[in-house]
């Protein structure tokens, strides 16, 4: 029996994690700084390296700060610069999201930065679980020219809004990639792909891993900040892909 063809984005927060990420064999980098904040935009410099020495799919996060969606007009010039810039520099697609005070859609900022970004894929983050109506907020992604959206189904890991993201998939029918994301591992995959129908999944697979640093100052020795760095295990991607396609 033929496999489907899944795609597995991973979530990376530097150009180390992201080195491993591509050797395990991802499909596609959302490339982000501060993941532990939910992901901001990364420096420009990471994003310009990643894109020269990586030729995997490449999508920074288009996030000002950490916190809520609701932007001010300063940072949505920041997002716009920060499309931009992507785009100079070669990169695949970005990730956007934006919304209103009541928890709809900001749509006319959202359809500028899709604008922009042209011909770049743009992909929905999961401010899309924090909006007021998901079936709302997806039809209008489709309308706009959104080509994904990144969902848990508005619960805090995509295990328990399993049901939600089965139901976007249904709905979606085609129009628009639902991709779920947050808690996403070797241990839920198959589960989440047979109960969804989805066919692309985002994880992190954070991990901390200690520092090669030999000096470590006394007052800080136990202070992760200091002495431990992010980490992703390459095989656990090869292990999240072979589960995926061969389970």
């Amino acid at each position: 029996m033929a496999t489907k063809n899944y795609k597995i984005e991973i979530a990376t927060s530097d150009f180390a994690t992201t080195k491993a990420a591509v050797e395990g064999g991802a499909d596609r980098i959302e490339l982000c700084a501060n993941l532990f904040e939910g992901g901001t935009t990364p420096s420009y410099g990471t994003i310009q390296l990643c894109r020269e020495k990586f030729s995997v799919d490449l999508f920074p996060i288009i996030r000002p700060r950490g916190g809520d969606f609701l932007y001010s007009d300063e940072e949505f010039e920041i997002m716009l610069r920060d499309v931009r810039f992507c785009k100079q520099t070669g990169c695949d697609g970005v990730v956007i999201g934006l919304l209103q005070r009541d928890g709809t859609l900001d749509k006319e900022r959202t359809a500028l930065l899709i604008e922009s970004a042209y011909p770049l894929s743009v992909s929905f983050h999961r401010a899309f679980d924090r909006c007021i109506d998901p079936f709302q907020t997806m039809k209008e992604l489709i309308e706009l020219g959104c080509e994904r959206i990144l969902t848990s189904g508005q619960q805090p890991v995509a295990e328990k809004g399993i049901e939600l993201i089965a139901a976007l998939q249904k709905e979606a029918n085609g129009k628009i990639i639902i991709m779920p994301g947050s808690g996403v591992k070797v241990s839920n995959i198959q589960l989440l792909a047979q109960r969804t129908g989805c066919m692309e999944f985002h994880a992190s697979l954070r991990r901390k891993e200690k520092s090669m640093m030999d000096f470590m100052h006394p007052s800080f020795e136990n202070d992760e900040e200091s002495y431990r760095n992010n980490y992703i295990d390459s095989e656990e991607v090869r292990k999240l892909k072979e589960i995926i396609n061969n389970g």
